[in-house]
């Protein structure tokens, strides 16, 4: 230290000399600055000797309380290959590329959520090194955290709580990752439900409603006329699961609630339920403005939408004003519609099924007012025979179907079939149609995508390649078929991964574009059979034999879809 150094009295404060530091010495000259030195380095000299007087000087605190330990967990142990893939997959953070070529390698982190759930379906527990860079991951992708949290198990909120950038964890698990109490402790349960956290108490209240829904409810409607509105609506919300007959005095109750939203939660609960009186209710207002005219030629239906909304509908969850640019009548028919139970129809219209109402015409311009509202009720009631009437055959004229007017609506109307029976339709779109419109209704269908179900994908694939379509239009059809196509149908793809002859009329570059998705849907679909090969306990002893081996090489089978001469070896989707 410089021999000429300020005394400690002179300097002044440690707030002296950050002051005079951020002001400057020429606007703020120190007063104890000795003769001849600069100020500047009197200033580093001072500010050194007073940083070790302030840490010789401090004094010991008392030691802080030690955390407890990280709780255990009970589960298997990950196999070593399975972990070192999971190592792999989340140190990959390109998340894509944003546009363009994408090249031929698999997206990891994509592969990341269908990692999780076969690893959860195992029940392995996470390695304890894994758990930061999990929540990194989670608190990045809200879609990951269900089965992110859920693989990462106890010990990964325990961590959170040491670090604020991983506090959504806590949010995000039940009762903000206390332990709740057992059914069976009454007294522990009502201590929870008065005195809890509100994510403890919706957490509470969701448990409970899976083993004892009328012990939630009795919870529910004791503490029901103190709690804030917004808390009412999420209580209310989770009566969707296991919802009964035995709901229907509370939510009829609810129907008065002085919040919009509350009342609207509680007569679409009402409605899913076809023997409420709230449903009858709406049967009866809706039967009044659907009728069956015999008096032409054939039977016609006919619409008299109502000329008001008055008290009684407004209670029973009908929303008076309507949206910008819809008419008024036409949007209280739908709402009345859509709330009537199903079974409805076909004794106010002729004793027909579902399929030969939908078929029968409707005047003035209300089919697709009414067909519409039939959609909703057919999602809102889970009717597969009303879906299957409103979708109608996969190859009509446009896939219009007699009543979904729209993709978002026969997306909505798929969910309600078994995932066999949804598979079958869209792939028999897709035959008829072609991919253009066709994903959004992939998306609906179960993982891994079924046989026939794959191959018109990626048939459909292959034809817009052969014809030199704009290859970019189909990348996220592509995108899905690496996620969701089977991976034992690697093998049969091994044809479609030369490049093709362009057309002088085909997009610039296309066949290259091709060439590298399909090596990339080829690659990624071995990337996944070895992820579950991974995963699975028997993987070490049977490995390359079964579905999770390692694609068998040679020549392809072939699937042949008549649309073109294919050999055993030849070109096509093999």
């Amino acid at each position: 230290m410089n021999g000429s150094a300020p005394s400690p009295d002179a300097v002044g404060g440690w707030e002296d000399l950050v002051t005079t530091a951020l002001l400057g010495t020429d606007r703020r000259p120190p007063g104890w600055l000795a003769p001849g030195r600069p100020a500047p380095v009197a200033l580093l000299d001072a500010a050194a000797e007073a940083t070790v007087r302030r840490r010789a000087g401090l004094r010991p605190a008392p030691a802080g309380r030690r955390p407890e330990r990280a709780p255990e967990d009970p589960r298997p142990a990950l196999p070593t290959a399975a972990a070192g893939r999971l190592a792999a997959l989340l140190a990959d953070r390109s998340g894509g590329t944003g546009g363009g070529r994408r090249g031929s390698s698999p997206d990891l982190m994509e592969l990341l959520p269908q990692w999780l759930a076969a690893a959860n379906g195992h029940g392995y527990a996470a390695p304890a090194q894994a758990l930061p860079a999990l929540l990194d991951a989670a608190r990045g992708r809200t879609d990951l955290r269900p089965a992110a949290l859920a693989f990462a198990g106890p010990r990964a909120l325990w961590l959170a709580r040491f670090n604020p950038d991983w506090r959504f964890a806590l949010r995000s698990a039940p009762g903000g990752g206390a332990a709740l109490p057992d059914s069976g402790d009454a007294e522990a349960i009502r201590r929870l439900w008065e005195e809890g956290l509100f994510a403890e108490r919706v957490a509470l209240l969701g448990a409970l409603r899976a083993k004892a829904p009328g012990l939630a409810r009795e919870l529910l409607a004791g503490t029901w006329p103190t709690e804030r509105a917004e808390d009412r609506l999420m209580f209310l919300d989770s009566l969707r699961s296991g919802l009964s007959a035995a709901d229907e005095p509370f939510l009829e109750k609810a129907l008065g609630d002085r919040s919009r939203n509350v009342r609207a939660t509680a007569a679409e609960l009402l409605s899913a339920l076809p023997g409420s009186a709230l449903a009858a209710r709406m049967a009866v207002r809706a039967t009044a403005c659907v009728a069956l005219d015999r008096s032409g030629d054939g039977p016609v239906i006919v619409v008299e939408a109502p000329h008001e909304c008055d008290s009684g509908m407004e209670r029973d969850g009908v929303v008076a004003t309507p949206p910008a640019g819809r008419g008024e009548r036409s949007w209280w028919l739908g709402q009345l519609v859509e709330a009537t139970p199903l079974g409805t129809w076909p004794g106010r219209l002729g004793g027909r099924d579902a399929r030969e109402i939908v078929a029968l015409p409707v005047t003035d311009g209300w089919q697709g007012e009414l067909h519409a509202a039939w959609c909703r009720a057919a999602v809102r009631q889970r009717d597969a025979r009303w879906s299957r009437a409103l979708l109608g055959a996969p190859s009509a004229p446009e896939a219009g179907g007699p009543g979904a007017v729209s993709l978002a609506e026969r997306a909505k109307l798929l969910a309600t079939l078994d995932p066999a029976e949804r598979a079958e339709w869209v792939a028999g779109f897709i035959a008829t149609h072609g991919l253009s419109e066709a994903f959004q209704l992939l998306g609906v269908c179960a993982v891994p995508w079924s046989a026939p179900l794959g191959r018109a994908v990626v048939d459909a694939l292959n034809i817009a390649r052969d014809a030199g379509s704009y290859p970019w239009s189909f990348s996220g059809v592509m995108g899905l078929a690496e996620r969701c196509l089977d991976p034992a149908e690697a093998a049969r793809l091994q044809s479609l991964l030369a490049i093709p002859d362009e057309h002088e009329d085909a997009a610039p570059g296309a066949g290259g574009y091709w060439a590298e998705a399909f090596q990339r849907l080829v690659t990624t679909l071995r990337l996944r059979a070895a992820m579950a090969e991974e995963l699975s306990p028997a993987g070490a002893s049977d490995s390359g034999r079964g579905r999770g081996g390692p694609p068998v090489r040679g020549c392809p089978y072939v699937f042949g879809q008549g649309r073109r001469p294919v050999g055993s070896c030849g070109r096509g989707w093999g």
